[in-house]
């Protein structure tokens, strides 16, 4: 799938979203912080793309597929975990909250972006719905935790909204054909 400027453009409009987002709206506010911190999360961006596009080609069933990769994981974990000095084992709440994260925040979203991916025409167009998910956080927070949202935040939400929007007009306004 060739990735044409819209593609780039809207990339570049919802990333400037999170960054409101996740500045404040200050935008010197990572002028302080540490730059290897800052540089390894935007290379993690980065390395779960080109995984997930990577991906996207593999025939194996995503649910096989995440199964393999978390079972090879898994001994690397524990000899790290049993070298590591002053290891602990987690009370039951900790359990409880890996198994959370296990199920749901790697397991089955992985399962169900592996399968969009795979059955989209435009994986770009995929690939930027991600930018939705501090978008439904947000209400989440607001309505069940009753935090309020900031003036950034929504600034930051538009942007991504609107570089969503972008892109999915690449079709109507250019006469390109879906890819």
């Amino acid at each position: 799938q060739r990735l044409h400027w819209r593609d780039i453009v809207a990339g570049v409009i919802c990333y400037g979203g999170v960054f409101v987002i996740t500045s404040g709206g200050r935008l010197g506010y990572f002028a302080g912080a540490d730059p290897l911190g800052l540089a390894l999360a935007l290379f993690s961006t980065v390395l779960w793309a080109f995984y997930w596009i990577g991906n996207t080609r593999n025939r194996l069933d995503p649910v096989v597929g995440l199964l393999v990769n978390f079972a090879c994981a898994l001994p690397l974990v524990l000899i790290a975990a049993a070298v590591s000095p002053g290891l602990r084992l987690p009370p039951l709440a900790g359990w409880l909250g890996a198994a959370y994260v296990g199920i749901f925040e790697m397991g089955l979203t992985f399962v169900l972006w592996l399968s969009a991916l795979r059955l989209t025409r435009s994986t770009s167009r995929i690939a930027n719905l991600i930018f939705l998910a501090p978008f439904l956080s947000l209400i989440f927070i607001n309505f069940v935790l009753g935090e309020r949202v900031r003036a950034a935040t929504l600034i930051g939400l538009v942007l991504i909204v609107v570089g969503l929007l972008l892109q999915g007009r690449r079709g109507s306004a250019t006469n390109e054909p879906e890819q």
